[in-house]
């Protein structure tokens, strides 16, 4: 009778002690719920705030162009005043039109079998780019088909300010109409890789001048005047010769390529092909492989120069 004690105590130990590990349990599940909240709170944070960093980059860069044209009218007026008071430059009027090349994503059905799957395709087309100047109040308007997004803007104004700074001519009197019409359909286009070739545009119709229709030009542009690298070179450069270009400008930043290669190797009696990369000169690739002249620019000067 003596064990009947010790075989209830011995109960209630294990009782407790199950209590106590569930309660210990049920605790960790809690803090580890409560953990992945907070991991998921802080993944939200982070996309949110790369959203909003590209927001202020691209805010940024409007600014800087806006700035830009700012000082460019404030000393042409400064000369204007101090030449002939309470007047202003004359209006100026011109034309000019380019083919301009472009990436453009699509959407593409292929039948595998019973199966209908979809990809998304990236291919270069031509877009028609003119610049008209008319009598205005130095606007920068932009009409397009397909639409274009506030980085194209930004590069249309940026544009607009260094035409003026290379031609010495003023546009405070004019407005300059942007017009583009893709034959292809191109939901929409965004970027500043077309800025080097939108300033030669606003040049040639100041000046008066027709750039050369059997070249075309990609790169983006800076208040310097300095023409930047874009992406889609080959695709770009193969839609220009399609169409008949013979000359390509590219920024010297695109120098330089990378392509893939494929190579086999063996690994105990399997053979395993990878895509290896590999640079490659950009205008040597381009002229071998596509077959369009390639021209390096560095300037906004290489390329009036080149397109005349």
């Amino acid at each position: 009778m003596a064990r009947t004690p010790l075989l209830v105590l011995a109960l209630v130990l294990v009782a407790l002690f199950a209590a106590g590990c569930c309660g210990q349990s049920s605790q960790t599940s809690a803090g580890s719920g409560n953990e992945q909240q907070l991991l998921n709170r802080i993944d939200a944070l982070e996309q949110e705030n790369a959203a909003l960093r590209t927001q202020l980059d691209q805010m940024n860069l409007s600014i800087r162009s806006y700035e830009g044209q700012l000082a460019f009218y404030r000393a042409q007026l400064g000369d204007t005043l101090a030449t002939s008071p309470g007047t202003a430059g004359p209006a100026l009027g011109g034309t000019a039109s380019l083919d301009a090349p472009a990436v453009m994503q699509r959407q593409v059905t292929e039948q595998d079998g019973p199966y209908v799957r979809e990809r998304i395709e990236q291919v270069g087309t031509l877009m028609n780019v003119t610049v008209e100047i008319v009598p205005g109040r130095g606007r920068v308007l932009v009409n397009t088909i397909p639409l274009m997004g506030e980085v194209f803007q930004d590069a249309a104004n940026t544009a607009a300010y260094v035409a003026q700074q290379t031609t010495g001519r003023n546009l405070s009197a004019s407005d300059v109409i942007v017009s583009i019409v893709a034959e292809d359909e191109v939901p929409a286009v965004d970027g500043g890789s077309a800025g080097a070739l939108l300033t030669l545009l606003m040049i040639s119709a100041i000046e008066g001048t027709d750039p050369r229709s059997d070249l075309t030009l990609t790169g983006t542009i800076d208040q310097d005047g300095h023409v930047g690298a874009i992406g889609g070179v080959i695709d770009k450069a193969t839609a220009a010769k399609e169409r008949g270009k013979t000359l390509f400008l590219l920024p010297r930043e695109n120098s330089q390529l990378v392509r893939y290669i494929e190579r086999t190797r063996d690994y105990y009696g399997y053979s395993v092909i990878q895509r290896v990369p590999e640079r490659v000169d950009a205008k040597e690739y381009l002229e071998s492989e596509v077959g369009i002249r390639v021209e390096y620019v560095d300037t906004i000067e290489d390329v009036v120069r080149l397109a005349r």
